[in-house]
């Protein structure tokens, strides 16, 4: 038994933004996928993610929502057939490795699922959200619900705010020198105390005055730049972003890449954000030039996702 792929995800703009309500870009990540399998295999990693799918098996059977049914008794006579979910999407990098993993149980299990070939109206999407939002609660406590909405569609989504979120048309990758590319902390980051250091800081009248006033006014405004093709001023706008997740945001940013960061500011050779919560995992990079970014981060892995 093999199920249909899912895709990894890259927030490109409005992390923790979009918990407070900023716009926000998601974009498919197809380097990195997953699939429903069943195995014989008894690899450590393979018996754990059997594990994994228990757990969120027993999850499920104790929620109590109208939102979605699903027919639970397959998916334990399917688990305890030694079903796993084969994966290459790294965990605790911020690319939605939880995220394919809903998509897929909701694909195969949900009963009435909303199917991706059908007219997706924003009351759909924002069902859609609302039960992947629950599921994945499962793993961080707390779930916006669009990673697996992205992984699921395979669509680049706009969310606009919380009840306004669509399709979006990107512009299509062009030769040019500009970038976005990922680069790899080569440390493991958890989403749920990032989300509580930020939900912490939330309390404090300057930080939140800093997120509507500063961040989310640079977040929308590289979405917008973004989305229109307006590169020049998407670059002044993700430089401005990056300060700001530099100067406010410092524990969801890895000690060792604090000047790493500061350099990309101070030479222009890259603009570097959080990807996902932060704490480790990739770090998103922006570059005018992506081979003079190459030069000047020589020493790290970078991943290409998108050219300008």
């Amino acid at each position: 038994m093999k199920g249909p792929l899912f895709y990894a995800k890259i927030l490109l703009f409005g992390e923790y933004g979009i918990i407070k309500d900023s716009k926000g870009l998601a974009i498919p990540f197809n380097s990195y996928k997953g699939a429903l399998k069943t195995s014989e295999n008894s690899s450590e990693e393979y018996l754990q993610s059997n594990k994994n799918l228990l757990a969120l098996y027993n999850y499920l059977v104790d929620i109590d929502t109208d939102l979605v049914s699903f027919d639970l008794e397959t998916l334990k006579a399917d688990i305890d057939n030694g079903m796993y979910f084969d994966s290459s999407i790294p965990q605790g990098y911020g690319v939605g490795s939880s995220g394919a993993l809903v998509a897929s149980i909701y694909d195969r299990y949900a009963s009435d699922k909303i199917t991706v070939l059908e007219n997706l109206t924003r009351d759909k999407l924002l069902k859609l959200k609302a039960i992947f939002s629950l599921m994945e609660s499962f793993f961080h406590g707390k779930s916006s619900g669009l990673d697996p909405l992205n992984s699921y569609l395979s669509l680049p989504i706009l969310i606009n705010s919380k009840e306004n979120i669509e399709p979006a048309g990107i512009p299509s990758q062009k030769e040019g020198k500009g970038a976005v590319f990922l680069l790899d902390s080569e440390q493991v980051g958890e989403t749920e105390p990032m989300v509580n250091i930020f939900m912490n800081k939330m309390k404090n009248e300057g930080f939140k005055k800093m997120l509507n006033e500063e961040f989310v006014k640079h977040t929308d405004a590289c979405i917008d730049d973004f989305l229109h093709g307006n590169i020049k001023s998407l670059f002044g706008n993700v430089k401005n972003l990056s300060k700001v997740v530099l100067t406010n945001f410092k524990p969801m940013i890895p000690t060792a890449f604090h000047k790493v960061w500061e350099k990309g500011i101070a030479t222009n050779d890259y603009y570097l954000k959080l990807c996902g919560s932060g704490g480790g995992g990739y770090i998103l990079g922006f570059a005018q030039d992506y081979q003079k970014a190459q030069e000047s981060l020589k020493d790290y892995k970078l991943e290409l996702v998108y050219r300008f």
